[in-house]
Formats: C-alpha cells, sequence, structure tokens
C-alpha cells in the first residue's frame, strides 16, 4: 500500500513539472485578464511565477486571491440613516453653509466632502482628542476606562498575545460580565495565531462573546494570508473609543528586548466621532459573528459628554471590500494640499507612484517634508523595500530620519499644522489594498501641532540618512533594496 501511495506521489510530481510550462501560462493568463490588478503588481507575479514556478504557483494560492468582487460588509440596516445624514452635510458643504471654526481650514473641505462621498464619513465637530505616543499610558487609561464601563465593551485588535497585558485586560473584561456589562472582543485569525482555542473557550465560558474574523482552514493553516482585519478600535457605552497602532502584547509596552522602547501613536476620543467607531466595530462583528447587532439601537445612542472638546473628526475606513483605497485617496489628498510642511511616521514606507511622486513634487518644491521610519526591522523585506524608497525622498530634498530609541510603530501624517491623519493605515501598498484599516481625520491645529511636537521630539532621539550616507551603503545593502524593492507589492 505504501508503495502504490509513493509511485502516486512520484507519478504526479512527474504531471507537474512536464506540464509546468502550461501550468504557468494559465496561471499567467489568469493574472493579467481575469482579475483586476495593478499593472506593478501583475508583474511582480509573472516574474515569480517564471523563476519560481512551483513556488510562485502555491504563494498565488494562498496570497493571490482578490476579494474586491464582492462587499463583504453589508450595511442595509442602517444604510437608510446614513445616506440622510451624508446628504445633509453634503448639502451643507455645497451651500457653504458648514462652518469650520478655524478660517485655515476652509480649503480642506472638498477633503472633507470627498470622505463624505467614499467611506460615508460623517463629520463631527465636537470631539475631544487625547494621544498617546506610550504603551503604558496607552493601556492603563483603557484599563481605568473599561472598569467604568456601564453597558458595553466592544474591543478589537489585529494581534493579542497571551502574555501579562492580555491577563490583565481579561480580568477586568470577566469582572465586568459579572457586572452585567456586555462585553465582545473581535480578533484577527492570522494576528492572533499564538492564541490557543482553549484561551478563547475559557473567555467565553466567562460570558464574553469573541468572534474570530477570517478563520484558519484545517487548523493554523491559512488561506487568506493578505486580507487581514488591522483596524484595532475599543469602544465603551458609546461615550469614547480608541483608535490606533498599539496591539495587545508585551512588546507594545517595550518589555521586548528585540524591539526595545515601542513608540506608536493612539488617540482617545470622546465625542460624537464615537458612534462612527462603533458602526465599524458592529459591521465587522456582523461578518466574523453572523449575527446583526444593527437590531440593538442602545449600541448607538449619543450619550452626553464630559469633555468639552471642539476637535472635527471623520472617522474613515478601507479595505479589499472597497471600491476605491479610500484611507490612500485621503492621503495622497492631504499630501497636494500642503503649503508649508508634511510630517510623516510609518514603520513601512513603500508608497505606490501616486504617493511617492506627491511627496516628490512637494519636497522640490519647497515644502517640508519629513518622514521618520525605524532603525531595525520587524519584518527585514519591508523594511529593505522602505529604505530603498527612502533614498528616493532624500534624493528629492526630503528629511529622512531613523528613529533609534527602539521600534517606530507610529501610523501618523501630519499637514502644515492644521490636519492630522492617525490610526491603523501604514504608508505601504499591503495598508491600501489588501488590509482592512481605519484611520481619524482631525480637522484642529492644536491637535496637528501637538503631534508635530511629538515628531520633533522623536528627532532627537533619530539620525537623519544625509545623501552621503545613503550613497555610501554598501553593495549587500543595494542588493537587499532591489530584490526587496521587486517584491514589494507582493510583499
Amino acid at each position: 500500500m505504501s508503495d502504490l501511495i509513493r509511485d502516486g506521489i512520484a507519478e504526479s510530481y512527474r504531471w507537474v513539472f512536464e506540464h509546468l510550462f502550461i501550468i504557468n501560462i494559465i496561471f499567467s493568463l489568469l493574472i493579467i485578464f481575469f482579475q483586476r490588478r495593478n499593472p506593478t503588481t501583475v508583474w511582480a507575479w509573472l516574474l515569480l511565477l517564471y523563476f519560481l514556478p512551483v513556488i510562485g504557483f502555491v504563494l498565488y494560492l494562498v496570497l493571490a486571491q482578490n476579494f474586491h468582487k464582492d462587499r463583504m460588509f453589508k450595511m442595509k440596516e442602517i444604510e437608510g440613516e446614513l445616506k440622510y445624514a451624508v446628504r445633509r452635510q453634503e448639502e451643507s458643504i455645497f451651500r457653504r453653509k458648514l462652518r469650520l471654526r478655524d478660517p485655515e481650514l476652509e480649503r480642506f473641505k472638498r477633503l472633507i466632502l470627498y470622505n463624505l462621498n467614499e467611506s460615508e464619513a460623517v463629520l463631527t465637530d465636537n470631539n475631544d482628542v487625547r494621544i498617546y505616543t506610550d504603551g503604558e499610558d496607552k493601556f492603563r487609561d483603557l484599563l481605568y476606562e473599561m472598569e467604568h464601563a456601564k453597558r458595553y465593551i466592544h474591543l478589537q485588535y489585529y494581534i493579542i498575545r497571551n502574555d501579562e497585558l492580555w491577563q490583565e485586560i481579561e480580568a477586568v473584561l470577566i469582572r465586568k460580565v459579572k457586572e452585567g456589562v456586555k462585553v465582545r472582543v473581535l480578533f484577527d485569525s492570522m494576528g492572533c495565531r499564538g492564541m490557543r482555542r482553549d484561551d478563547w473557550r475559557k473567555l467565553q465560558a466567562a460570558g464574553v462573546e469573541a468572534a474570530e474574523f477570517f478563520p484558519a482552514l484545517l487548523g493554523k493553516f491559512q488561506l487568506r494570508v493578505n486580507y487581514r482585519n488591522h483596524r484595532k478600535i475599543v469602544v465603551i457605552d458609546g461615550r469614547l473609543g480608541f483608535i490606533g497602532g498599539f496591539n495587545i502584547g508585551r512588546e507594545y509596552l517595550g518589555r521586548n528586548h528585540k524591539f526595545g522602547y515601542w513608540r506608536d501613536t493612539h488617540l482617545c476620543i470622546e465625542g460624537s466621532a464615537v458612534t462612527s467607531l462603533a458602526v465599524r466595530f458592529v459591521l465587522d462583528w456582523n461578518y466574523a459573528a453572523k449575527e446583526n447587532l444593527f437590531l440593538d439601537d442602545s449600541l448607538f445612542e449619543i450619550p452626553k459628554y464630559v469633555r468639552d472638546g471642539r476637535d472635527p473628526v471623520q472617522i474613515i475606513t478601507s479595505g479589499p471590500d472597497s471600491k476605491y483605497p479610500k484611507i490612500r485617496d485621503n492621503y495622497l489628498r492631504l499630501i497636494h494640499m500642503a503649503r508649508r510642511r508634511i510630517y510623516v511616521q510609518t514603520p513601512y514606507f513603500i508608497p505606490d507612484d501616486d504617493i511617492k511622486d506627491a511627496l516628490v513634487i512637494a519636497a522640490k518644491s519647497g515644502i517640508d517634508v519629513r518622514i521618520m521610519i525605524p532603525c531595525k526591522p520587524d519584518h527585514p523585506f519591508v523594511y529593505w523595500a522602505t529604505y530603498s524608497y527612502i533614498g528616493e525622498m532624500i534624493e528629492a530634498g526630503a528629511r529622512c530620519y531613523t528613529y533609534d530609541n527602539g521600534f517606530l510603530h507610529s501610523k501618523c501624517l501630519c499637514i502644515d499644522g492644521l490636519v492630522s491623519c492617525v490610526g491603523t493605515a501604514n504608508m505601504d501598498i499591503r495598508s491600501f489594498a489588501l488590509n482592512f484599516e481605519v484611520n481619524a481625520v482631525i480637522y484642529s491645529a492644536k491637535t496637528a501641532q501637538k503631534l508635530e511636537e511629538e515628531f520633533e521630539s522623536d528627532i532627537l532621539k533619530s539620525t537623519i540618512i544625509t545623501r552621503k550616507q545613503y550613497s555610501q551603503r554598501s553593495w549587500l545593502i543595494r542588493v537587499k533594496e532591489q530584490f526587496c524593492r521587486l517584491l514589494s507589492p507582493v510583499l
């Protein structure tokens, strides 16, 4: 029997290799004609198929599924209310009834309109925004706010590690359930692959509802590697929401020797924008848990706010279920609208041609373009692709820095000290098109200037990459850059 199996496997291998050319032709035609992809991505996959026939074939099956054809999240239950709010605000903009408190912000109305049309991102102007750059501060306040929850806690993270931080959060969640608070935890299958099934069963046994986004097939085997829910959202009682770059794990507290201090950017928003975060969580939850939380109106009640914030905020989302790359387009529009300065912090800088060209043009036009990346990689391929693009920015006249005080994970764009964009989306192709992301666009000079001050403080802990330094990099680094840049569309 074993001989028959071995012979069968050997025969299958022979057949595959004998027909490898035909198989590659079929997959090439599939890539070119049957899926709408960026030409750069098409060429990258074709190179993989022809230079690594077997491996490229497997990678295509695992990584190259296209989810653009079908909208994954249905919003029929609230579509009417959203459309009504969107149309009303559109009318206000067109009739020039929308007034922003800062006259300098008037030039961003077209961006507000775009986000309104594409993301149904209603602008709310009564928000208090708290900024966190340190994990200890963020999680201390998160635990405090969860302890004071009265009705519900909705918690969504890309990565959750079963370490001391999660155990502290878990204890609070279980305790709140016993007090009658409704607790839901939404996690990504790929990001939480280190968690065991027993960990989630323990949580559910205690009364916490848990849902898995894109669960793996056949145990840990994950076919949908590319299409991950990268969002980090916490909504408490509809009163306040957390959004930003921090996941749940000891490294985010700076307790991992490999990364050292973890520099990130996270927001706590109190105000009407929290309702947009609540809707986003429910959309994701409904898809993963196969239930309809929109039937529960209490989840979207707008409470009275204690703080007297005045920041206008739009919550924008994007993902492979979207027709257009909305967060990417928002970045692009902001860069084009800059007049004085552009500050970018991102761990992965792999822009598409439009974003890259916009930054190059801005730098060559005399705008103060500053880009900060980590000094160390968490994903080597992505890091060396990033370093390659940084070289082009330096040549254009941008000031580029590597953050030396640990690991930089912040996703932050600031324009002219007036508008800032903070959230989960990196400045790379994966965040633009492959991952489900969420960002907050804040039209506030006060908040933008605080973020710029944090950036300028980080410069003191960074090294500027000069043209001379970049030109003197070793041949090995140059090879790494070119190879990783070639593969960047599929990284």
